[in-house]
Formats: structure tokens, C-alpha cells, sequence
């Protein structure tokens, strides 16, 4: 099939297209796998940028459905080949996927331009595989489409429901609790994850799920169906065909990725209790393109909406439960409906307007998708806070804490590390009560490094047995969407940066008034440079930041309020075709 008149030419054609040593060559490799001229000559190239891997159990299901694109790219008379990128998991990487986001999305953009292709299909899923590829394919502009892996089935366990990832660290209070055994814990286990696909709870990946969707850069539905429902695997089959059409209209990212659509993305992330996560993500992806996405955007344009979406950690239900109620398009309809979606004619990757795209989506169940006069928590945007604390800012996910929280003074208990939190925090000595604000240092991107989620610091054992369930929690980390609590994370500067957050003592005062945006160490303006001084002349590079990615990582890596990604990637940088190789 050639080219429709008047198209773009395609990008592959300057591999395959001309009668010279180069195309000969370029030719006659491809071959070598057994396909003749005709499959590929002339046809749209699309690339399966496949995040399969066997270490990232999210994504582990991702040949199968690779295939299925593969179908609807043959069938819309494009010629597909798939590559493989750096699959950074959640699950099992050390010491955090967080630190490998970056090296992905280099693997993505590098694999992208270096090679015919002239659309890209993202087969995303674990938490960091969907930011990576979006932001790798941004930094290319080509025409892309996301395809979503589907969350798990519910977890079962004596009987009931549970999420993955909040079970955990539900069950594992109430073992500190000693309200159940360490034998009662382990046996939630197996049931907790028992089929294919991300955490069934609203966590990171079913928050970045929601987010592509929201974008447009998916098509509908794509967030929600469950991974191992068939009609997964038919929405991988017609994105295939789709992104061939887009290569012919010259559909490119930027043309989805608008400040509009980012804008569109916040609300939604308020409506269904989306993770804190989301914020450096969408700033992340936002840089790649262009777009200047500000931490201050989080409550310009989100403040106000309503947690609509009744799913765990923030509320009860889980993936299925929200698939079978309507979906993300359920949720942008209410929103549509309401008057609550910014901009209802942001493009979309099946062509059509995000809002001609829902404005007729059934919703089935408004315990899960409920209506804007009941929502689950009435102004669920993320809370940007900003104080003599973190004169950058800092984030909290008001519809995962405790109401009673969200005005707090209280003194601090100090942890400087990790390992200093895990030796101390089962102290029965330890000086803290109900009241404490617990404050975690050098877990931000530069110093754990990564910025790994352990944010949501569990509770000492002592006020556990006592029936304390949250406290005020303060750091430079991120946690899992699929934790909760009244927890503020990503303060900038970080700690290792010589934020203010380095020279906070045991016993300060410290306020958290997360309806005006306050976070506020109690001490003077001079007592703090004081410290703040006094740090700096002590401070010595860690020694295992010397080499390699690592090296490379803490010496580029932007604060949490930009997203976290490199200085030096930032912007689009296109998809010219390079020099030959010969």
C-alpha cells in the first residue's frame, strides 16, 4: 500500500525507499527475517516499544498482547515491528523505579530516532513505564498512541476484596498492632495479586493509566479494562490500526500534548483520587514537549473538584469495579456534564475531541462513579503547600489523609535517613505521641538517590496498640499511590539539596495548614540561615555517587517541583533522520 496522496512522506522511506548502496543494505537486513519486499515497502513503519519483562510482573503479559497490536497494524496496511526498551518495574527493582524513569525514556527516544519508524505504539503498565515512554516519544514527536497493560483482578482474601499495594500496608500495621499474626498476614499474600496486570487500586499505574487517557494520548477506555478481559486485547488490535491512521494524518504528540490537555489531566486526577505521583510525571512529560506545566497548576486549575471515583486507597472499590461502572470516559462525562472540564474540545488519538468522545458515555454505577452532589471527598485536587519548609513547594493527597490532619501543629520527631527511621521507630522510648509531626530526610532525588516511596512512614508500634491510625508525616520522598495517610512528600529542596528540610531538630514546631497551602517550621528567619550554614560547612559527597549511572543521575537530576528529570533533556528535540551508518 503506498503513501494516500498528499500525505507526509513517510519517515521509513529514507531507510527503505531509495535505489542506492544504503537502501540496498537496509533492504537486504530486513530480509534476513523472511519478509519480502512488498510487507514493508512503502507502508507506514509502526514500532512496538515493548516494556515486557518478566522482572516487571505488571507488565509480564505484554507478548501476548503485542501480538493483537500487531493484527490491527497488518490489518490497517502498516507493517509492524517490535523492539524492546528498559522495562523499569516497581515491583522488584532496586532501590527504586523512580531512578531508572530517566534512563528509559532515553531508551525510548534514542531507539525511536535511530530507527525506521514513523509511528510508535507505548505498551506502558508498571508506574514509571508510562511517564518513560511519554516522555522518550515526546522528546521525538512522532505519532504515538499509549497502550495500557490493564490493572489485575480484585484481590481476594477471607472472603473480601483487597487492593494490591493498600492491603499491604493495611495488614502490615495491624501485625505492628499486634492485632493479627505474622501467619494471618503472610496468607494474604497469594491472594493479593492472583492474575495479570498493575495494582487493581487507584495507585500510580492506574493514576498514569487514567492520565494518558486523559490526555488523549490513548483511546477510550484505555485506563481501566482489566488485563485479563478480552476486550483488553481488542483495544490493543484497534490501536494498532488507529496509530497507521495517524501516521497518514500526521497526527504527532504535540499536537495531543497541549497545554489544554495537561490542564484537562489535573482535573481528572482530582476526580478520581489520583496519585501524588501524577504531579512529577505530568511535569516531566510536559518539559519533553514543551509545555510550561508549573507546580502552582496543580491548584490554579484542579482546586475545586471533587473526588468522584470511590476506589481504594482514597475510598473502597478497585479497578473492576470502575471498568464496569463506565470507566475514565464515565468520569469525564460527569465532569463535562458539570462544567468541570477546562478544555472539552482538546484533540484526541482516535481524532475526535475528548468531549465528543464521552458525551455520551454510560455510567453504571454511582457508588463507584458518583454523582458531583456526592462525591467521596468534596475538593480532592492536590494540595500544593509552600513555606519557609519548602520554599518550592511540597505535595498532599487530601482525599488519602485524615480531615482532622490537614490543620496540624505539632513537634517534630526526626528521622535522617531510612535506616535511622527503621532503627528507630520501634522504640518503645521513642519520644512521640499522636500529636508528633514525623519527618523524614535525604530521601529525595539526589538523596537516596531516586526518590524512592517511602514517604508514608508507618506508625511506631506503641500509638498503633494505642488505636492511633495516621499522623502528620513530612518528606522528600514520593509513597505509592496505593498508600494513604496525612502525608506531605516532595518537598523542594530536598534534604541533600540543603533544602530546610536538612536542619529540622527533634521537638520544633511545625504547622500544616493544607487548606491555605501552609507548611511552616516555627523558628526565625535568622535561626534557620543559622543552621542552614552550619550544615552546609559539614556536608561531604557520598562516595557511592562516584560512578556510573548513578554519578550521572545525582548530577543532573532537577528538584520534585520539576519533574525530576534531567536538565539536559528537557525540550523536544524531533525525530530527524539520522546519518547513515555507512
Amino acid at each position: 500500500m503506498s503513501t494516500p496522496p498528499n500525505s507526509k512522506p513517510l519517515r521509513s522511506a529514507a531507510w527503505f525507499g531509495t535505489a542506492d548502496k544504503n537502501g540496498f543494505m537496509y533492504r537486504s537486513w530486513m530480509k534476513n527475517q523472511g519478509i519480502p519486499d512488498h510487507v514493508f515497502q512503502g507502508k507506514p513503519i509502526i514500532g512496538i516499544c515493548n516494556t515486557w519483562s518478566e522482572l516487571t510482573p505488571c507488565n509480564a503479559h505484554f507478548r501476548a498482547l503485542a501480538e493483537k497490536v500487531k493484527r490491527g497494524v497488518i490489518e490497517a496496511g502498516g507493517f509492524p515491528v517490535e523492539f524492546p526498551v528498559f522495562s523499569n518495574g516497581e515491583s522488584n527493582l532496586r532501590p527504586t523505579a523512580m531512578l531508572t524513569r530517566n534512563l528509559a525514556s532515553m531508551d525510548v527516544e534514542e531507539a525511536i530516532r535511530g530507527n525506521p519508524i514513523d509511528g510508535v505504539v507505548l505498551m506502558v503498565g508498571c508506574d514509571k513505564t508510562t511517564p518513560a515512554l511519554l516522555m522518550g516519544a515526546a522528546s521525538c514527536d512522532v505519532p504515538a498512541i499509549v497502550v495500557t497493560g490493564g490493572p489485575m483482578l480484585n484481590g481476594k482474601h477471607l472472603g473480601k476484596d483487597i487492593g494490591s499495594g493498600t492491603a499491604v500496608w493495611q495488614l502490615h500495621e495491624q501485625v505492628k498492632a499486634g492485632t493479627i499474626t505474622m501467619g494471618e498476614f503472610l496468607g494474604a499474600e497469594a491472594g493479593m495479586s492472583r492474575s495479570a496486570g498493575t495494582c487493581n487500586t487507584m495507585g500510580t499505574a492506574s493514576t498514569m493509566a487514567c492520565m494518558a487517557e486523559a490526555l488523549g494520548t490513548s483511546l477510550p477506555h484505555n485506563a481501566a479494562i482489566p488485563a485479563v478481559d478480552a476486550r483488553r486485547q481488542v483495544l490493543a488490535h484497534m490501536s494498532g490500526m488507529r496509530i497507521v491512521e495517524m501516521v497518514r494524518e500526521d497526527l504527532t504528540l504535540s499536537k495531543l500534548l497541549t497545554r489544554e490537555a495537561f490542564e484537562n489531566a489535573i482535573r481528572v486526577n482530582a476526580a478520581i483520587g489520583g496519585s501524588t505521583n501524577a504531579v512529577i510525571h505530568l511535569k516531566a512529560i510536559a518539559g519533553r514537549i514543551g509545555v510550561d506545566l508549573a507546580l502552582d497548576d496543580w491548584t490554579q486549575v484542579g482546586r475545586g473538584t471533587p473526588t468522584l471515583v470511590d476506589l481504594q486507597p482514597s475510598g473502597r472499590f478497585l479497578m473492576e469495579e470502575f471498568y464496569y461502572a463506565g470507566g475514565l470516559p464515565g468520569v469525564l462525562r460527569r465532569l463535562g456534564d458539570a462544567g468541570l472540564l477546562p478544555h472539552p474540545d482538546a484533540l484526541t488519538a482516535n481524532g475526535r475531541s475528548i468531549w465528543d468522545n464521552v458525551k455520551d458515555a454510560a455510567i453504571h454505577n454511582a457508588e463507584v462513579i458518583r454523582p458531583l452532589d456526592q462525591p467521596l471527598v468534596s475538593d480532592g485536587s492536590i494540595r500544593v503547600l509552600r513555606g519557609n519548609l519548602a520554599p518550592n513547594g511540597a505535595v498532599l493527597k487530601p482525599s488519602a489523609a485524615s480531615a482532622h490532619l490537614l490543620k496540624h501543629r505539632g513537634q517534630a520527631v526526626v528521622f535522617e535517613n531510612l535506616e535511622h527511621y527503621k532503627a528507630r521507630i520501634e522504640d518503645p522510648e521513642l519520644p512521640i505521641t499522636a500529636e508528633s509531626v514525623m519527618v523524614l530526610k535525604n530521601c529525595g532525588p539526589r538523596g537516596y538517590p531516586g526518590m524512592a516511596e517511602v514517604g508514608n512512614m508507618g506508625l511506631p508500634p506503641k500509638l498503633l496498640a494505642q488505636g492511633v491510625t495516621d499522623m502528620v508525616r513530612i518528606s522528600d520522598a514520593r509513597m505509592s499511590g496505593t498508600a494513604y495517610g496525612t502525608v506531605v512528600l516532595h518537598v523542594a529542596p530536598e534534604a541533600r539539596a540543603g533544602g530546610p528540610l536538612a536542619v529540622v531538630q527533634d521537638g520544633d514546631w511545625i504547622e500544616l495548614d493544607a487548606n491555605t497551602g501552609r507548611l511552616n517550621l516555627d523558628i526565625s528567619d535568622a535561626e534557620l540561615a543559622q543552621r542552614l550554614a552550619a550544615w552546609a560547612e559539614v556536608q561531604r559527597p557520598d562516595p557511592a555517587d562516584g560512578a556510573g549511572y548513578r554519578k550521572l543521575y545525582v548530577e543532573h537530576v532537577m528538584q520534585a517541583d520539576q519533574g525530576c528529570d534531567f536538565e539536559f533533556l528537557v525540550g523536544c528535540r524531533g525525530a530527524a533522520v539520522p546519518r547513515h551508518s555507512h
